[in-house]
């Protein structure tokens, strides 16, 4: 399955990215804290070339706890701040402010010697579709500041937002980039719901987190689905259709209705906190 979704928005939406960088002090990227690597934009890195870099893994309370700690630590090599996150609950947020006054440091001080005191820290907000931008900018902020939803493609536009008298952040839309030169990128974007599903096969996506899953998660798809793991991927979903009701016309199963349910219930973490991405040294 070959997977690609860049619509004309995002082009805009980059541009405009590159004008505004100049005005900012640091870049705090949001990635899924279930698929690190994958859903980082690597444009990121060259629009913001020589700021400030603060990278929050979202979601954490989705992902698997055994790797969050060594995600961290993976990017805090790489040269960023990092911090796990979890903005639906506001698990986490109370510690941004405090990376972001880290960030710039640097930029604070120069101010003062200058004798520009109190200036607020300009913060820019990215990230890929989905990935919680919006959420974790209300939570962040205590208000409903923009609009938000389970569904790429929700914020279409920049926004400045004052949070209090130290930050100012600005909002931006979700991002990705032109191609996925590894199309297991791709694979990992859609099972996390960044890639609209009208683009996607769902029940080839289906099978393919079912071999994950009873390959990384061994009893995870049994206990939740009763059924045997033991068997083909397509006989698994199979038995997932039929366990869950999902039979059409002539008592055949629905594969396209389970594969939809198995996703939704990933995407939405009623299977377990579940990590796909590993970092290097376990085996990732």
């Amino acid at each position: 399955m070959n997977f690609q979704w860049y619509p004309g928005h995002m082009t805009k939406a980059k541009r405009a990215m590159q004008e505004d960088i100049r005005l900012i002090d640091v870049v705090i990227e949001l990635v899924d804290a279930r698929i690190p690597i994958s859903s980082k934009n690597p444009d990121i890195d060259t629009l913001a070339n020589n700021k400030s870099r603060i990278i929050l893994l979202n979601k954490s309370d989705m992902a698997d706890p055994e790797f969050l700690t060594d995600w961290i630590q993976y990017y805090e090599n790489e040269g960023y701040l990092a911090l796990a996150v979890n903005a639906k609950q506001k698990s986490g947020l109370k510690q941004v402010n405090a990376l972001i006054q880290k960030a710039c440091q640097e930029k604070i001080e120069r101010d003062r010697k200058r004798g520009i005191l109190n200036r607020p820290v300009r913060a820019m907000i990215v990230g890929i579709p989905n990935v919680g931008k919006s959420t974790f900018i209300n939570s962040f902020a205590g208000r409903a500041c923009t609009k938000t939803g389970n569904k790429p493609g929700v914020t279409k536009g920049k926004q400045w937002i004052r949070l209090n008298k130290q930050v100012e952040l600005l909002d931006t839309p979700g991002i990705l980039w032109p191609k996925f030169e590894d199309q297991t990128v791709g694979q990992h974007l859609a099972f996390i719901g960044s890639i609209k599903d009208e683009l996607i096969q769902s029940t080839e996506l289906a099978l393919d987190l079912i071999e994950f899953l009873a390959t990384f998660y061994p009893g995870v798809l049994a206990d939740n689905y009763s059924l045997t793991e033991e068997k083909p991927k397509v006989e698994i979903l199979r038995q997932l259709a039929e366990n869950r009701g999902c039979i059409q016309k002539g008592n055949e199963p629905d594969y396209d209705k389970a594969a939809f349910m198995l996703l939704d219930d990933f995407r939405n973490a009623r299977l377990g906190r579940i990590t796909i991405e590993r970092p290097a040294k376990n085996g990732g």
